[in-house]
Protein backbone atom coordinates (compact mmCIF):
# COMPACT_ATOMS: atom_id res chain seq x y z
CA UNK A 1 0.00 0.00 0.00
CA UNK A 2 1.33 3.41 -1.30
CA UNK A 3 -0.52 5.81 0.90
CA UNK A 4 1.72 7.57 1.74
CA UNK A 5 5.23 7.73 -0.34
CA UNK A 6 6.06 10.86 -2.07
CA UNK A 7 5.78 10.93 -5.77
CA UNK A 8 4.11 12.49 -9.04
CA UNK A 9 1.97 10.52 -11.72
CA UNK A 10 4.55 8.68 -13.32
CA UNK A 11 5.58 6.84 -10.43
CA UNK A 12 9.14 8.56 -10.05
CA UNK A 13 9.73 9.75 -6.40
CA UNK A 14 10.15 13.38 -6.07
CA UNK A 15 12.99 13.52 -3.70
CA UNK A 16 15.27 11.24 -5.48
CA UNK A 17 18.00 13.14 -8.16
CA UNK A 18 16.83 12.92 -11.76
CA UNK A 19 18.35 10.35 -13.81
CA UNK A 20 21.60 10.62 -16.35
CA UNK A 21 20.18 11.84 -19.59
CA UNK A 22 16.66 12.66 -17.62
CA UNK A 23 16.00 16.44 -18.12
CA UNK A 24 16.64 18.20 -14.85
CA UNK A 25 14.11 21.39 -13.41
CA UNK A 26 15.88 25.19 -14.84
CA UNK A 27 14.83 26.64 -11.27
CA UNK A 28 17.13 24.82 -8.76
CA UNK A 29 17.12 28.18 -6.79
CA UNK A 30 15.53 31.62 -7.43
CA UNK A 31 15.97 31.97 -10.90
CA UNK A 32 14.14 34.23 -13.91
CA UNK A 33 14.14 32.91 -17.07
CA UNK A 34 13.58 34.91 -19.91
CA UNK A 35 12.12 32.64 -23.07
CA UNK A 36 13.50 32.23 -26.32
CA UNK A 37 10.62 33.74 -27.52
CA UNK A 38 10.26 36.98 -25.28
CA UNK A 39 11.65 40.44 -26.87
CA UNK A 40 12.56 42.78 -24.68
CA UNK A 41 14.39 46.44 -25.76
CA UNK A 42 15.05 48.47 -22.59
CA UNK A 43 17.02 48.47 -18.82
CA UNK A 44 16.35 45.30 -17.39
CA UNK A 45 17.23 44.62 -14.11
CA UNK A 46 16.25 42.41 -11.58
CA UNK A 47 17.25 41.02 -7.58
CA UNK A 48 17.39 37.21 -8.48
CA UNK A 49 19.83 35.00 -10.82
CA UNK A 50 18.49 35.32 -14.46
CA UNK A 51 18.75 33.24 -17.55
CA UNK A 52 18.24 35.10 -20.69
CA UNK A 53 17.61 32.37 -24.32
CA UNK A 54 15.37 35.01 -25.91
CA UNK A 55 16.40 38.99 -27.44
CA UNK A 56 17.39 41.48 -25.33
CA UNK A 57 18.49 45.19 -26.40
CA UNK A 58 19.48 47.82 -24.17
CA UNK A 59 21.37 47.65 -20.61
CA UNK A 60 21.42 45.06 -17.95
CA UNK A 61 21.80 46.16 -14.50
CA UNK A 62 22.42 42.98 -12.14
CA UNK A 63 24.40 43.65 -9.51
CA UNK A 64 25.39 41.43 -7.24
CA UNK A 65 23.59 38.46 -9.02
CA UNK A 66 24.16 35.75 -11.78
CA UNK A 67 23.85 36.52 -15.62
CA UNK A 68 23.41 33.30 -18.30
CA UNK A 69 23.20 34.21 -21.81
CA UNK A 70 21.82 30.75 -22.72
CA UNK A 71 22.38 28.88 -25.80
CA UNK A 72 19.30 30.26 -27.34
CA UNK A 73 19.90 33.86 -26.08
CA UNK A 74 20.41 36.49 -28.58
CA UNK A 75 22.13 40.17 -26.42
CA UNK A 76 22.78 43.45 -27.81
CA UNK A 77 23.53 45.35 -24.49
CA UNK A 78 25.59 46.03 -21.98
CA UNK A 79 26.03 43.88 -19.05
CA UNK A 80 26.84 45.03 -15.12
CA UNK A 81 27.01 41.47 -13.21
CA UNK A 82 28.15 39.80 -10.33
CA UNK A 83 28.98 36.98 -13.01
CA UNK A 84 28.42 36.17 -16.52
CA UNK A 85 27.97 33.27 -18.25
CA UNK A 86 27.73 33.43 -22.00
CA UNK A 87 26.69 30.11 -24.54
CA UNK A 88 25.01 32.14 -27.18
CA UNK A 89 25.36 35.56 -28.86
CA UNK A 90 26.17 38.86 -27.27
CA UNK A 91 27.32 42.02 -28.62
CA UNK A 92 27.94 44.61 -25.56
CA UNK A 93 30.31 45.51 -22.72
CA UNK A 94 30.26 43.09 -19.49
CA UNK A 95 31.33 44.65 -16.25
CA UNK A 96 31.87 41.94 -13.68
CA UNK A 97 33.33 41.81 -9.82
CA UNK A 98 33.59 37.82 -10.32
CA UNK A 99 34.22 35.91 -13.13
CA UNK A 100 33.20 35.88 -16.62
CA UNK A 101 32.71 32.85 -18.49
CA UNK A 102 32.84 32.38 -22.20
CA UNK A 103 31.36 28.85 -23.27
CA UNK A 104 31.84 26.80 -26.29
CA UNK A 105 29.97 28.27 -29.26
CA UNK A 106 29.64 31.22 -27.83
CA UNK A 107 30.04 34.38 -30.03
CA UNK A 108 30.70 37.71 -28.10
CA UNK A 109 31.68 41.12 -29.55
CA UNK A 110 32.68 44.02 -27.19
CA UNK A 111 34.96 44.51 -23.81
CA UNK A 112 35.33 42.83 -20.92
CA UNK A 113 36.13 43.89 -17.42
CA UNK A 114 36.71 41.46 -14.89
CA UNK A 115 38.99 39.88 -12.03
CA UNK A 116 38.52 36.37 -13.45
CA UNK A 117 38.04 34.96 -16.91
CA UNK A 118 37.34 31.38 -18.52
CA UNK A 119 37.32 30.82 -22.25
CA UNK A 120 36.33 27.24 -23.59
CA UNK A 121 38.06 26.20 -26.95
CA UNK A 122 35.79 26.75 -29.43
CA UNK A 123 34.27 30.70 -27.85
CA UNK A 124 34.36 33.48 -30.62
CA UNK A 125 35.61 36.32 -28.79
CA UNK A 126 36.48 40.00 -30.70
CA UNK A 127 37.62 42.99 -28.07
CA UNK A 128 39.61 43.98 -25.22
CA UNK A 129 39.98 42.46 -21.57
CA UNK A 130 40.63 44.52 -18.70
CA UNK A 131 41.69 42.53 -15.80
CA UNK A 132 42.98 45.55 -13.71
CA UNK A 133 39.88 45.29 -11.22
CA UNK A 134 41.19 43.83 -8.58
CA UNK A 135 38.79 41.90 -5.95
CA UNK A 136 37.63 43.81 -2.73
CA UNK A 137 38.49 42.02 0.14
CA UNK A 138 38.24 43.16 3.56
CA UNK A 139 40.46 42.29 6.32
CA UNK A 140 40.01 42.14 9.82
CA UNK A 141 42.79 42.83 11.88
CA UNK A 142 43.35 40.32 14.98
CA UNK A 143 45.39 42.04 17.98
CA UNK A 144 47.29 39.26 18.57
CA UNK A 145 48.80 38.79 15.66
CA UNK A 146 52.57 40.31 15.00
CA UNK A 147 53.54 42.58 12.02
CA UNK A 148 55.44 40.78 9.27
CA UNK A 149 54.65 37.12 10.57
CA UNK A 150 52.65 34.70 8.97
CA UNK A 151 51.40 31.72 11.01
CA UNK A 152 52.65 28.42 9.28
CA UNK A 153 55.47 30.22 7.32
CA UNK A 154 59.53 30.94 7.46
CA UNK A 155 61.47 32.58 5.76
CA UNK A 156 63.69 30.78 3.02
CA UNK A 157 67.21 32.39 2.51
CA UNK A 158 68.08 32.28 -1.26
CA UNK A 159 70.49 29.38 -1.64
CA UNK A 160 72.34 28.98 -5.07
CA UNK A 161 71.42 25.49 -6.84
CA UNK A 162 74.05 23.30 -8.09
CA UNK A 163 74.76 23.33 -11.25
Amino acid sequence: MAMFKRGDRDGRDLASPPKLGEARPIRSRNVSVIGPTLVFKGELSADEDLVIEGDIEGTIAHHKKHLTVGKQGRVKADIHASSVIVEGRLIGDIHSEGVVSLAKGSDVRGNIYCSRIVMEDGARYEGRIDMSQAPVFEVEEDPEDVPGEVEGLKAVEDEKIPA
